[in-house]
């Protein structure tokens, strides 16, 4: 039976700031998304049946229509009915490195590679961004995950520009094991606290994105100043979800002692990050973490930022 295996690597937010309502229910958002380079590991392999089967080797991972992975097969078998016909169905298997409900957008990345597999198996020949375009029927993550890199998202984070890459920076990834956080929960909190912020009209949207495009982040990332970078983190969601969650507020806060760059919530949380320069500096800061928190239930990862998204497994 014909396979692949594909890298879905897990990503960060840099930069996360709520602007407004959209007509479509969701937010409008302005992101800086950034790929990093822990993994899930993904197998799709024809099966030589009429059926998509999914398995995971973690027990709180959904295997049914919830799974955003088996959405996405779904989907192409929905999009592509001759190749389906031709080729059949799939089963995939799934190595879950990426925490669970983390806001590493390891379920969008998952997704991704499921699409990208597939258009493999089946000879489909589809180019990036017709991928792309099949992921966002998914989720808003998922065309970045096909892509990666360093981006600038727009919209409700389906629109990207590609920024230069920072492919040599680290990060330490914080989460509590236990801990997740519902993110129509965070986005709901935050619109019933800071609706009275939100921009309403079209042009004052348009303003504020030619701001970020021209602002100091944006120059930070074209110039790789990783000290300019660290100064402008920045993460709305923060604001409902450390007051909700002590345990993430004091996390960040643990991160803030040591010798990161600086430290900040990713998405919806509850992951935590500390951005560092070398590996070393990575690796000294998560013993630090470690040191001041000694709970089990806190699990620690270095990952290096990474230019790509999705990649065939050589």
């Amino acid at each position: 039976m014909r396979a692949y295996t594909l890298l879905a690597p897990a990503k960060i937010n840099l930069y996360l700031e709520i602007v407004g309502d959209r007509p479509d229910g969701y937010h409008e958002l302005i992101m800086v998304m950034q790929s990093v380079d822990l993994c899930d590991r993904l197998e799709v392999r024809a099966n030589g049946t009429n059926d998509i089967r999914l398995f995971c080797d973690h027990p709180e991972v959904p295997l049914d229509q919830s799974n955003l992975a088996y959405r996405a097969a779904t989907l192409m078998c929905e999009q592509f009915p001759d190749a389906f016909e031709r080729y059949g169905g799939v089963d995939i298997y799934l190595e879950k490195n990426i925490p669970i409900g983390a806001g590493l957008a390891g379920g969008s990345g998952n997704a991704a590679a499921t699409l990208v597999g597939i258009d493999l198996l089946w000879k489909l020949g589809l180019t990036q961004s017709e991928i792309q375009d099949l992921g966002a029927q998914l989720g808003s993550d998922v065309p970045f995950s096909v892509a990666g890199g360093t981006a600038l998202a727009t919209g409700r984070g389906e629109n990207l520009a590609t920024l230069n890459t920072l492919d040599q920076l680290y990060v330490v990834l914080a989460k509590y094991r236990s801990l997740s956080v519902s993110t129509p929960w965070a986005y709901k909190t935050y619109r019933q606290q800071f609706h009275e912020t939100y921009l309403r009209h079209p042009n004052d949207l348009e303003e504020r994105r030619k701001h970020i495009h021209s602002g100091p982040m944006m120059g930070a990332i074209a110039h790789h100043d990783a000290l300019q970078i660290a100064q402008h983190l920045h993460n709305d969601l923060e604001k409902v979800v450390l007051p909700a969650y002590p345990a993430v507020k004091a996390l960040r806060e643990a991160f803030q002692q040591t010798d990161c760059l600086a430290a900040m919530m990713s998405g919806s949380g509850p992951t935590v990050f500390g951005l560092a320069e070398t590996q070393e500096q990575a690796e000294a800061a998560r013993q630090q973490v470690r040191q001041a928190i000694a709970d089990p239930d806190l699990e620690l990862w270095v990952a290096k930022f990474i230019s790509k998204g999705i990649q065939v497994a050589t």
